[in-house]
């Protein structure tokens, strides 16, 4: 890691590895394990107050804004805009009890290319996200999402497609790479 990618006062281990032109910005917490490292890829930028935790991989291009949460077993792919205080979760059933035992079941969740989730956005354990997914802020995303999908709400459900005549306007930047 090159120190100029890392905006002090931040923690980030010597598990996490960045990117070319990655950067994290100021009070974040980003740490893996020797096992389970936490991989950021190139040209992407974590935003201030984020917390990434052991074994997730983010790719190339990415952009998170402030205050976003990333527990264990997250994947996402490249291209992908995350609004700001969006939460990840990974555990459906969660209780002091397992979690003092460590006995709790974590789930994988997946996150496609070129979505896009709003702010205040929180994902449950083990969904996958299609790409060119736009998720709106506020929604609550309780199962998985199909590609091209708009989801709006609580529980999140979908509401278009971004290939619609209706939507294609607003995504026709998106969409060009993917004729």
């Amino acid at each position: 890691m090159n120190p100029e990618q890392i905006v002090e006062p931040t923690y980030v281990n010597e598990h996490v590895q960045l990117g070319r032109c990655s950067r994290i910005w100021r009070f974040c917490n980003i740490y893996g394990t020797r096992d389970h490292p936490v991989i950021i890829g190139d040209n992407t930028q974590i935003g201030t107050g984020s917390e990434i935790k052991p074994n997730v991989k983010i790719g190339n291009n990415c952009r998170f804004q402030f205050g976003l949460f990333i527990p264990e077993q997250v994947t996402i792919d490249d291209f992908v805009f995350i609004g700001p205080r969006v939460t990840f979760t990974n555990d459906k059933y969660p209780d002091i009890a397992k979690t003092l035992s460590g006995i709790w079941t974590c789930l994988s969740t997946h996150i496609g290319h070129h979505v896009s989730i709003g702010a205040g956005v929180v994902i449950l354990p083990g969904i996958n996200v299609g790409e060119y997914v736009q998720i709106g802020g506020g929604s609550i995303v309780t199962k998985s999402i199909d590609p091209y999908s708009i989801v709006v709400g609580n529980p999140a459900r979908k509401v278009g497609d971004i290939r619609d005549n209706k939507f294609r306007g607003y995504y026709e930047e998106l969409l060009k790479g993917n004729r």
